[in-house]
């Protein structure tokens, strides 16, 4: 397995060792040992989630806070999505910052996002399916966001804006300038 850190600290892209022949391909898309071995620590992962979206959907951005929060690793068995990820850790050098990845079922990459991130994605194919463990269970009391269009973060979903596809909860979220104010 291949990691590379992206310019967030402790944020990766795992690209897996894929053998192909005749029959079709094979790769290991988890390994604990590894896994501990590229972060410097062992994440214990304790729930899986799995979604399925058509073309333009925009998912995020969201974050767990407090004793709540979750890393996260996330690959695309189906399709292709830009996957995006927001450093939003108290004091870090590269706070407000963002990652957009390119994951899908052909790349077979995955995206490590630590605590401390606010998380999104975009689906650039007619549809994905997308896959992803997380370190701590889900808590609706401790769910927050950022409204992924918002033109303080500049994100390029890389969908027409026409084309896109929001929940209520994402078009209304807050600006990114609320969420900073409140989480000093």
């Amino acid at each position: 397995m291949k990691a590379t850190e992206t310019k967030l600290k402790g944020c990766f892209i795992l690209e897996p060792t894929v053998f192909e022949d005749e029959r079709g391909y094979f790769f290991e898309s988890y390994n604990e040992n590894k896994l501990e071995e590229i972060l410097g620590y062992k994440p214990t992962f304790v729930q899986d989630n799995q979604s399925k979206s058509s073309f333009g959907v925009v998912r995020g951005l969201h974050i767990q806070a407090g004793e709540h929060a979750q890393a996260k690793l996330v690959r695309v068995v189906e399709g292709a999505v830009i996957d995006v990820a927001v450093d939003v850790r108290p004091g870090s050098a590269t706070y407000g910052q963002s990652v957009a990845v390119e994951l899908s079922a052909d790349n077979k990459r995955q995206l490590f996002i630590p605590r401390g991130f606010l998380h999104g994605f975009s689906v650039i194919s007619d549809t994905a399916v997308f896959f992803y463990k997380c370190d701590n269970g889900y808590n609706k009391e401790s769910e927050d966001g950022v409204n992924p269009l918002d033109q303080d973060l500049a994100i390029d979903w890389q969908v027409p804006a026409e084309k896109m596809l929001l929940s209520d909860k994402d078009k209304e979220a807050q600006l990114f300038s609320a969420f900073k104010a409140k989480n000093k």
